[in-house]
């Protein structure tokens, strides 16, 4: 399909409910077990018809984030070595609504909506397997990234099941303007290579009965973590909170959607300096 105008793609924010380290491989790569949600909350991606690939940055997360080695152009670089002519030169607009390096996935999102708009383009299926490979050599959220519905997500990060049966969940989500190496929270864990880790995610599934193990690495890295949990669990008919990935990002959840702004605007007047916004899971 030949690019005429301009083609849009959204960027949904993933959401952890649950984040089990099942165990450390012997290459060193973690291994999990996660339910996975995806937020009402996304980038955008532009694509328009251009001689050169490039890649402009707007948007209220604009700043600071580095252009030359983006996921988005490694993912243009990655389609083309696997396509060759299929894969155009284009001008990308990325507009970021999503906080940098909170768990949240943002940036794996943004590529995974970039492969998305190549395989349109291309005429090929975004979920198969060539694709989902392409996916996991860009990061281990990609490949979950290109689903963007609620997944069960086991391995590191390839193995991926879509959940049918899961409600929508209407939450707040908070970070108190913080940035976490998810790198750092991993190495903090101290598995050793091919070591066991923690027992995995219960089926079927329930908030009660999981957890997301990254929390108290993340913790102690960002000690602000604490006190985004400690708010959203004293938020007025908070059912539950938990933290997303990596951190810093957390979510409480509540029984609708009015709940969860009210408690969203009062949480928003009590620390101006966070990022707080209600939303919905699915």
């Amino acid at each position: 399909m030949a690019i005429s105008g301009v083609l849009e793609e959204t960027a949904r924010a993933k959401v952890n409910l649950a984040l089990h380290v099942t165990g450390r491989r012997s290459d060193g790569y973690h291994l999990i077990d996660s339910i996975v949600l995806f937020a009402d909350i996304s980038d955008r991606l532009s694509f328009a018809r251009a001689e050169r690939t490039s890649l402009h940055i707007v948007g209220p997360f604009s700043g600071g984030l580095a252009i030359m080695d983006n996921l988005v152009l490694r993912a243009h670089a990655a389609m083309a070595r696997a396509f060759g002519g299929l894969i155009p030169e284009v001008g990308i607009t990325l507009e970021k609504h999503i906080p940098l390096a909170a768990g949240l996935g943002g940036g794996s999102a943004d590529a995974a909506a970039a492969l998305r708009l190549f395989c349109r383009i291309a005429g090929l299926d975004p979920l198969s397997r060539e694709i989902r490979n392409i996916a996991l050599s860009l990061g281990a959220d990609v490949p979950v990234c290109l689903y963007s519905r609620a997944c069960r997500v086991r391995g590191i990060g390839e193995l991926i099941e879509p959940l049918h049966d899961l409600p929508r969940f209407d939450v707040v989500l908070a970070n108190a303007d913080v940035t976490v190496s998810t790198a750092s929270v991993f190495a903090a864990l101290n598995l050793k290579r091919d070591e066991p880790g923690y027992p995995p995610v219960d089926v079927p599934f329930a908030l009660s009965n999981s957890r997301n193990d990254l929390t108290p690495p993340a913790m102690a890295l960002v000690p602000q973590i604490a006190d985004v949990l400690n708010e959203l669990h004293s938020s007025p008919a908070a059912r539950f909170a938990r933290m997303s990935g990596s951190g810093g990002a957390c979510f409480a959840v509540f029984d609708n959607q009015a709940a969860a702004g009210l408690a969203a605007a009062g949480l928003a007047k009590r620390h101006p300096d966070w990022w707080v916004t209600p939303a919905i899971l699915r």
